[in-house]
């Protein structure tokens, strides 16, 4: 059993993990045994979902206070949030490799749909990049603040679902959670000290 647990919280299981996914896809693109809109369509999906996990950390951290699980989550942050930028890089990938030269045609970036695809990637560039212990100790105190532009990046990537599928009913399923559990934090830590919480 302890052979077993060193194995399950290994970093390298981990990211074997958040990796798998992107195996059949990454083959699929070089093999073009895959048509692109669907790589394009699997990556997007699961860039959002572990951008949503990775953002859920904190509220759940709140919510299941004094249980292991979310510190187990916790310490594993990082990992998320790079792999959500690593299925976004491949999504972006798959969607410029589609469409070829008209993804940089004035009309293509113009739509909303696309435009805000392109500004939620970009803000995913500067948080993947410091996602590492040199740039944590660099950055000192500032790291977490350049961290939290990642709700910039979230917003974006919300209308960004709704406007390429014309349909709120994906996004909804998928971000629901996370404004839950966000309106539970920002209540929970406004609630007055000694007032007990209903």
């Amino acid at each position: 059993m302890p052979a077993i647990l060193k194995i399950l919280n290994s970093p390298y299981f981990f990211w074997a993990l958040l990796a798998a996914p992107s195996v059949p896809m990454t083959i699929a693109i070089m093999q073009g045994s895959m048509p692109y809109g669907e790589v394009m369509h699997v990556s997007g999906e699961f860039s959002a979902r572990f951008m949503i996990v990775a953002l859920m950390v904190t509220p759940l951290m709140i919510l299941f206070s004094g249980h292991r699980w979310p510190r187990w989550l916790l310490a594993r942050r990082r990992y998320l949030g790079v792999a959500a930028f690593g299925y976004a890089a491949l999504h972006t990938l798959a969607y410029m490799m589609e469409t070829g030269v008209v993804a940089a045609s004035p009309g293509e970036i113009a739509k909303l749909g696309i435009w805000t695809g392109w500004v939620a990637f970009l803000v995913f560039v500067p948080l993947a990049l410091t996602s590492n212990d040199a740039s944590v100790r660099r950055l000192g105190r500032s790291w977490k603040t350049l961290q939290r532009v990642v709700y910039v990046a979230a917003v974006f990537t919300v209308v960004h679902w709704i406007f390429i599928h014309n349909s709120f009913g994906g996004a909804l399923v998928h971000f629901a959670p996370l404004a839950f559990l966000e309106a539970y934090r920002v209540w929970k830590q406004n609630v007055p000290a000694g007032v007990p919480a209903r």
